[in-house]
């Protein structure tokens, strides 16, 4: 049997494990334009009822991910993957510069999306973006970003510093701030809204226990934080899809921790970025939880305002079936 004769038969017989090992030894040869011709047939057989489109976005995910600019860009721009491990802008950022895949990248929001991905990641200077500078400022963290590989992501959060426990106030006084509310909860929005997560906020007169305390914790441990550590913890929440929901990627998640800052301290849109590293630097930033081992994706947040009295806080939790839900509230 020839090899062209293996490519017929695993797509007649709809052989999804013999076209991905196919794939594997193109990738291995690199033969880029093999594997471009492959989808498109692939592309064909669906149009005759072959159940081959996971084959399809399989490709085209191995070509953002592995394949040189030249193939990759087009992949990227061809808009979104629903069933890729994540934004293929992020995908393709991941292993190549802007230098690589500019080129090859036609305009719109996915080639604005890689750019926006290739800032988080540390370049400068490579063109507008939505919203936020083309350079990360010296206020922001080193942000945690996903290591991709063709049957897995490795996307870990970042750390969180030493605990210690706090007494908690028995009366509190919440306050209406849908608008913070709703900013803390967005950044969690893919685990509430497409996984099996939940998300309760909070806005409170006072300090960070009360809004800790305005949650229906009795008891807590407090873990002070610096706002880069915040930015950094906001960022990754962001960008994760939870257990089950869509990655939105490194850039969103960037995205999302400005629009905190600038929602809970009444900023002009689109921020400064003088005046959001002011704001970021005087709000007092905590993680907290109650003491229970911890499950899954979990974002526990408390932000507080000393100049005007007022604090916020976020508990968000997600978990995929074979998690225990032990330490969720």
């Amino acid at each position: 049997m020839t090899f062209d004769d293996r490519i017929v038969q695993a797509i007649e017989y709809q052989d999804t494990d013999e076209l991905i090992r196919i794939v594997d030894g193109m990738v291995a040869s690199r033969d880029w334009d093999a594997m471009v011709k492959l989808r498109h047939r692939c592309q064909e057989a669906v149009t005759r009822g072959r159940q081959l489109w996971g084959v399809d976005e399989h490709i085209r995910y191995r070509l953002a991910l592995q394949a040189p600019g030249k193939w990759a860009g087009p992949a990227v721009t061809e808009g979104p993957a629903r069933f890729a491990l994540g934004p293929l802008a992020e995908v393709a950022a991941s292993t190549k510069t802007w230098a690589d895949l500019e080129p090859y990248l036609e305009p719109g929001p996915e080639r604005m999306t890689v750019a926006a991905e290739r800032v988080v990641r540390g370049e400068s200077g490579i063109g507008p973006i939505v919203d936020l500078p083309d350079g990360l400022q010296e206020w922001e963290p080193e942000y945690r970003t996903p290591t991709y590989h063709p049957d897995r992501i490795e996307d870990p959060s970042p750390d969180v510093p030493g605990f210690e426990p706090v007494d908690l106030p028995d009366d509190t006084r919440t306050i209406a701030d849908p608008e913070s509310e709703e900013a803390l909860a967005d950044l969690v929005q893919p685990w509430t809204n497409e996984s099996n997560g939940r998300c309760q906020t909070v806005s409170v007169e006072g300090g960070t226990t009360e809004a800790i305390a305005s949650l229906g914790l009795s008891t807590a441990r407090l873990a002070r934080m610096k706002h880069d550590e915040a930015l950094a913890w906001m960022a990754w929440a962001g960008a994760s899809g939870g257990a089950h929901g869509r990655r939105r990627g490194a850039a969103a998640g960037r995205y999302g921790a400005w629009w905190v800052i600038a929602t809970l301290c009444d900023l002009d849109w689109p921020p400064d970025p003088e005046e959001t590293g002011r704001a970021a630097r005087r709000l007092e930033w905590a993680w907290f939880d109650d003491g229970a081992p911890g499950t899954g994706w979990q974002l526990r947040l408390a932000v507080a305002d000393p100049e005007h009295g007022l604090a916020w806080a976020v508990s968000a939790i997600d978990w995929a079936e074979e998690d225990t839900l032990l330490g969720a509230e």
